[in-house]
């Protein structure tokens, strides 16, 4: 499904980098099949040196000949690339945006291309285990919708869905996610070290223990609160610590850490329609 296709990635930042390594160390796609852009030539060159791939500092000469067109810029200034890509990318080619909050609606009238697909990929893209939740217009033909699927299947697992708003939500959940899991592991290794262990030992210590317990839970299948009071002892350790992390709110505080991280997708996404 992947192997003929030549990809143009538009912006070559933290996650366009995260699929394009996806692509190549997963999927086995030859990497002269991808051209990254990136407006700072250095970064074209780091991207070269590292996976194979051809660098570019030019929007149009990325796109010439491209069969998957991957739109990974910033928000803020998609509207400027899209107007420039305008009427340039082939009619057969599938665009597949990653710009959180950018609407699929959007982006086919400024583009003038009808075959956008809306995703929302994480950064464990880059190692196969990236969590992406997409969505397509219903003139999405099939042979698009399987491309994107497989897209997306090859850097990790994937979630279509017909309703686009789950889309900005997606971003605050899962894309923003991993954000949120480093900070909770940074502040267990901290407490380590507090206590006295060395970082490396401290860091081997939260690594397998947040490794252990998401594969724990997944094969599992059961709730996660059942999971918590089974190593709940009545006036134990983990009994003491959970009543300090209720107390200082953790659930409030990453409630509304994803409320503000959802309406700031919403936001950037009414920001792009009305540039």
């Amino acid at each position: 499904m992947l192997q003929d296709q030549t990809f143009a990635f538009i912006g070559s930042g933290a996650m366009g980098e995260a699929m394009i390594k996806g692509l190549i160390t997963q999927a086995n796609l030859p990497p002269q099949q991808i051209t990254a852009s990136d407006p700072r030539e250095e970064r074209g060159q780091e991207l070269q040196t590292k996976y194979g791939v051809r660098p570019t500092t030019d929007n149009l000469v990325a796109i010439n000949g491209a069969k998957i067109v991957v739109l990974s810029v910033k928000p803020q200034v998609l509207h400027g690339v899209m107007t420039q890509l305008a009427g340039h990318i082939a009619p057969e080619a599938l665009v597949l945006s990653i710009v959180a909050g950018a609407r699929t609606e959007a982006i086919t009238n400024v583009l003038l291309h009808r075959a956008v697909v809306r995703s929302m990929p994480n950064t464990p893209a880059q190692i196969g285990l990236g969590m992406t939740v997409w969505t397509g217009p219903e003139s999405l033909s099939q042979v698009h919708h399987d491309q994107a699927k497989a897209v997306f299947s090859s850097i990790g697992e994937e979630v279509f869905v017909n309703d686009e708003r789950y889309l900005d939500m997606a971003t605050a959940l899962s894309g923003t996610g991993p954000a949120y899991v480093f900070l909770f592991m940074e502040a267990l290794v901290d407490a380590g070290v507090h206590m006295g262990f060395s970082r490396d030992i401290a860091e081997k210590l939260v690594y397998q223990t947040v490794r252990g317990s998401v594969e724990y839970a997944r094969q599992g299948g059961r709730h996660l609160a059942t999971l918590r009071n089974q190593v709940t002892s009545p006036g134990g350790t983990s009994a003491e610590a959970l009543y300090q992390i209720e107390k200082g709110g953790l659930r409030t505080v990453m409630s509304r850490a994803v409320w503000a991280a959802y309406q700031k997708s919403r936001r950037l996404g009414r920001g792009v329609e009305e540039d």
